[in-house]
């Protein structure tokens, strides 16, 4: 299937599974702010079609940009299913790229570590996130990789709900971001 028909293919799926819309605002965002529209797009990452979609739509990107990360991953729970995604299409296209998980916290036991997964310090990350509205978990998984030693090459947000400047706090933590999607493919624009 040619990208475009993914990414349409993938429009479609959110649309049906993952996208709720009010004429009032009803929605209590992470943020605190209440909006007219919802994304829950665990309901698509996490399928199986929708996994086997945003995995090479996402890798695409990362080769379309000319990265060569040595991993993606991002804050649990909306980055992991992307994560996953993504390693597990890059290893059938024989460009493996791993995957890790930042935590919400570190664990209080064990190794007590915030980043799980096969990377180390100077390996060479792209954040990836599911959704974006003010951009704080991002930023924290950006902040947490950094002070972890790895290089942040990018952010690759699956849907930017051009909402409380998500995208422009991402960038000025200093990290170039590249969305999929945004709300706009759901919502025209308002002039």
């Amino acid at each position: 299937m040619a990208m475009d028909d993914l990414k349409d293919r993938l429009i479609q799926i959110i649309r049906e599974r993952s996208f709720q819309y009010s004429d009032t605002p009803k929605f209590k965002l992470s943020s605190g702010a209440v909006s007219n529209f919802y994304f829950n797009l665990k309901k698509t990452t996490q399928s199986p079609e929708g996994m086997h979609i945003v995995g090479k739509i996402v890798f695409e990107k990362i080769k379309e940009l000319g990265l060569r990360p040595d991993a993606v991953g991002g804050l649990t729970l909306g980055a992991d299913p992307i994560a996953y995604a993504v390693a597990m299409h890059s290893q059938t296209v024989k460009g493996p790229i791993n995957a890790f998980v930042i935590r919400k916290e570190p664990k209080e036991y064990g190794l007590g570590l915030p980043i799980e997964g096969d990377i180390k310090a100077g390996d060479h990350v792209v954040i990836v996130d599911d959704v974006v509205t003010t951009g704080g978990s991002t930023i924290k998984a950006i902040n947490t990789a950094r002070e972890s030693g790895l290089i942040i090459d990018a952010a690759i947000i699956l849907l930017d709900r051009c909402e409380q400047n998500g995208r422009q706090n991402i960038e000025e933590s200093g990290c170039p971001v590249y969305c999929i999607l945004n709300v706009h493919d759901f919502i025209p624009a308002q002039n």
